[in-house]
């Protein structure tokens, strides 16, 4: 067993930063109610861990080529054992903010190695064996977040989802440092902090202009100059990586369509499909009564539905040309979230169910093909870059799908409450859609003379009803939109000057993440390819 160790050690780390994508979903009512955040304090909550993970995926895999990617993958774990516990004991919401963008640097330190570190402790038929543990182990913390979440919360604490990682992310420490050995590239080029600073500054501008126009209005003095520095730090990263000889990534592959329309679909997946799991969380406890394990099980069917069909269907599906899984789970996705508009004032979480089946079959046929139809249209010396690529979208997909849905949600909460003519003057219908957006409806509810509490009940109910109504309905369109689009650009390579791509020969199988050759063309191929993952809610 002792050949399996190294694989352990890994699978810890990626279990555990991938689990803390969707662990907090349950939690955020209990977290509202303890630390009396506001809501687009939750949505920071939630966003900051993936903008940082998203962030600095590809700047950690160069720097892994140069440092080590046993080391970084050691460093990684202690910042993120030290950050779930300064988490874990964060007294007010804005030190839970900042430790979770913490986080969010060590998780991208861990995701950025782990397949690297299996790439050269294994090879042959063990490799195969490795990274389908590995694509199993990511799987399954995309089930088990809001099950383990759930059930922390409810009977220990919201505090206990982050100190859990404490006991493991040491035995993760020991056991790397005894089983796994070191790596790295001599010509692995300098990390480009430019471009990591300027990519940085402008997913968080635009992320904080969303999350704040949401709530202070779009003509707010703050909103408009965090669009514009937001606009301006993409300019200066295009400028950037187009002239420096090292770039994150090579602008170049954003001329070809179809890799252009992978990258969209991969954006647009995460966000029309899991986006909106924040806010069904809210309404199931704030108004349905449900408690924190509940909320977790009740949309448990979409994330087992898509591993049992990833599971079951990965070979067929890999046969397929590329666009047909992904543009057609797009579709599934799409459609299924718009069926999710059943839901109404007087609905249980069952109405939920179809729904999140149909999303689950859809993530299940497209999320894996995403990443190895990635690397397929690509030279192999591009393979760590382009890997590292999609996942930056796919996690950016997500952060940005959590704060424009937030947004969103919160207008037709508050647009309902405004129309109801109840609890108006004196600021106090603001007051109750913030409260209700927040999931802290409960409360609201309590502090209320008896002789209100029905009419506030029903409000309550029917808000949040119409606040998840919107949101389904602009998280379905955007999966039918990058359905539309990957099935359009996504095609055939037409002349010998393209990129490799819609022949299933260039691209791995469902079941195991395309890797990078065992010796490396270059750094970028080696260390970024380690970002190349699935799974199917990575955020």
């Amino acid at each position: 067993m002792r050949k399996w160790a190294p694989l352990v050690a890994v699978c810890l780390g990626a279990f555990m930063l991938l689990v803390d994508v969707t662990i907090v979903n349950v939690a955020l009512p209990d977290m509202a109610r303890a630390l009396h955040s506001s809501f687009s304090s939750l949505q920071w909550v939630l966003d900051i861990y993936a903008l940082a993970l998203a962030a600095l995926l590809l700047a950690a895999g160069a720097l892994a080529d140069r440092l080590g990617r046993r080391r970084l993958y050691i460093v990684g774990l202690v910042v993120f054992a030290g950050a779930s516990l300064a988490c874990g004991l964060a007294p007010n919401v804005g030190i839970l903010i900042a430790a979770r963008a913490v986080q969010g640097v060590g998780a991208a330190a861990m995701f950025a190695t782990t397949t690297a570190l299996l790439s050269t402790t294994y090879s042959g038929a063990d490799r195969g064996v490795a990274f389908g543990v590995w694509g199993a182990v990511n799987g399954g913390a995309a089930a088990a977040g809001p099950i383990i979440g759930g059930l922390l919360t409810e009977h220990v604490s919201w505090r206990a989802i982050f100190l859990v990682n404490l006991p493991i992310a040491a035995i993760a420490v020991v056991m790397a440092l005894r089983v796994l050995r070191e790596s790295r590239d001599a010509r692995a080029a300098r990390v480009d902090l430019p471009g990591v600073v300027t990519f940085t500054v402008a997913a968080a501008g635009v992320t904080y202009a969303l999350i704040r126009g949401g709530s202070d209005g779009w003509t707010d003095g703050l909103t408009v100059a965090l669009f514009v520095v937001a606009a301006v730090a993409l300019v200066a990263f295009v400028l950037r990586e187009s002239r420096t000889a090292a770039p994150l990534v090579d602008l170049a592959l954003f001329r070809r369509p179809a890799f252009s329309g992978l990258m969209a679909g991969a954006l647009l997946l995460q966000a029309a499909a899991f986006a909106d799991l924040t806010y069904i969380s809210l309404w199931l406890q704030s108004v349905r009564g449900m408690g924190p394990v509940g909320a977790g099980l009740a949309t448990l069917p979409l994330a087992v539905t898509a591993f049992v069909v990833a599971g079951a269907f990965g070979s067929r599906l890999h046969a397929l040309p590329p666009r047909i899984p992904i543009g057609g789970g797009l579709l599934l996705v799409g459609g299924g979230t718009l069926g999710l508009t059943a839901v109404s004032s007087g609905s249980s979480w069952a109405v939920l169910v179809p729904g999140l089946i149909v999303v689950g079959v859809g993530v299940g046929m497209s999320t894996p093909i995403v990443v190895s139809a990635a690397l397929g249209m690509v030279p192999p010396r591009q393979a760590g870059m382009a890997g590292g690529a999609v996942n930056t979208f796919r996690q950016l997909g997500y952060a940005l799908g959590i704060a424009v849905l937030g947004t969103v949600f919160t207008s037709r909460i508050a647009a309902v409450v405004a129309s109801s003519g109840a609890a108006n003057g004196s600021g106090a219908g603001a007051r109750t859609a913030a409260a209700l957006s927040a999931g802290r409806a409960e409360p609201l509810i309590a502090a209320t003379p008896p002789a209100g509490r029905p009419a506030l009940d029903q409000l309550a109910h029917t808000a949040l009803a119409a606040g998840l109504d919107r949101i389904f309905l602009i998280a379905g369109c955007c999966g039918l939109v990058a359905a539309i689009v990957v099935f359009a650009l996504v095609r055939p390579a037409r002349s010998a000057d393209d990129s490799p791509t819609d022949s299933p020969t260039d691209v791995a199988p469902a079941s195991m993440p395309a890797l990078p050759p065992a010796e490396p063309a270059d750094g970028a191929g080696r260390s970024r390819g380690a970002v190349v993952g699935s799974g199917a809610t990575e955020g």
